[in-house]
């Protein structure tokens, strides 16, 4: 029963809010740990475009709105994922009603109708969004990652997603969020990609560090890095998507069934480590959210292996503290 557990809630533990992502199965199953522990949730999956807006006349909102009335049913902040991405988005979208590409005019008029439609619909549950994501090219010399968006609206399609989401919703925070955030040839791009917005008088608040990490990367000093460099542009900053697998990204390995030998302590310095350079810098970070709450269920199961079970979470599958949450209590209490 809700209310059962002894451990220190993590809500309680940090001056910024502590969020999971959800979505309908994981708000049941999760329950009360999501509720003891966690004081902000994100929709995984559920209001990406192809989730809510499949068709152009249709929209799909009923599982969306699951995790709006469990957020309000516990007092719950509730960040918006996500607007604009290359992803889970539709081909109607880029096409006409010939299977032509659409012209830049038709794209963005669908895209502002889209955007009031949806930001419009949960203005007063949602109080963020991540407006934009992972526009920056990985590598290379190119700033923007190739997409339809790209080719058919160019440059103007980031910009114009701030802007319709501000006129949809005035008081939500618009944040523009990417992956490998924390290593620096990315970093910088993100950097120049929204100084250039400031610089255009685009409503933009903050910016969203993923934070997809891993035992061994990024580097802490690249992560102290990237949160300064982010920080000076007087925005606030959130990690929106936190995970520490016990893999490297370019390990494919699949003969483990628990974790290793040692596995779990490394993560846990590993995590203790990072909340406390987040600590460090509370006055810039507003939120931290986990990609998910417990290894029961995450998506680095199935990603970059199939089928390969991993343990980023704080939680284990049985949505008991780990070694990890340990040692983050203990650093929070002295």
């Amino acid at each position: 029963m809700i209310g059962t557990r002894m451990e220190a809630p993590l809500r309680q533990l940090f001056n910024f809010k502590i969020g999971a992502a959800v979505n309908p199965t994981t708000i049941s199953s999760q329950e009360e740990l999501l509720t003891y522990h966690f004081n902000s949730i994100t929709a995984e999956n559920e209001m990406k475009f192809a989730s809510v807006h499949p068709e152009e006349e249709l929209y799909t909102f009923d599982a969306a709105d699951q995790l709006a009335e469990f957020a309000r049913k516990h007092n719950m902040a509730f960040r918006g994922h996500t607007l604009v991405w290359h992803n889970q988005t539709t081909e109607w979208l880029f096409q006409d009603n010939h299977g032509r590409p659409v012209n830049k005019a038709l794209l963005l008029e669908r895209l502002r109708s889209h955007i009031h439609t949806v930001v419009g619909r949960y203005k007063d549950d949602i109080y963020a969004w991540d407006v934009v994501n992972e526009v920056i090219e990985d590598t290379g010399a190119e700033l923007l990652r190739s997409s339809k968006w790209l080719e058919i609206a160019g440059p103007e399609f980031i910009a114009k997603a701030f802007e319709f989401a501000h006129e949809a919703d005035p008081n939500a925070l618009l944040f523009y969020n990417d992956y490998n955030e924390s290593h620096p040839q990315k970093r910088d791009k993100i950097y120049r990609l929204v100084k250039s917005l400031l610089m255009q008088g685009v409503p933009i608040h903050g910016i969203g560090l993923q934070a997809h990490w891993n035992l061994f990367d990024p580097e802490l000093d690249d992560i102290r890095a990237a949160i300064e460099k982010y920080a000076s542009l007087g925005l606030k900053l959130q990690l929106t998507e936190l995970d520490i697998s016990v893999f490297r990204f370019d390990d494919r390995r699949t003969d483990l069934f628990e974790p290793a030998p040692g596995m779990l302590e490394q993560q846990a310095e590993r995590y203790e480590a990072v909340f406390r350079m987040l600590q460090e810098y509370s006055d810039v970070i507003t939120s931290v959210t986990f990609w998910g709450a417990a290894d029961d269920y995450t998506w680095l199961d199935d990603f970059p292996v199939n089928r390969r079970k991993n343990w980023p979470m704080l939680f284990d599958e049985h949505h008991q503290p780990k070694a990890a949450y340990e040692r983050i209590a203990r650093l929070v209490q002295g």
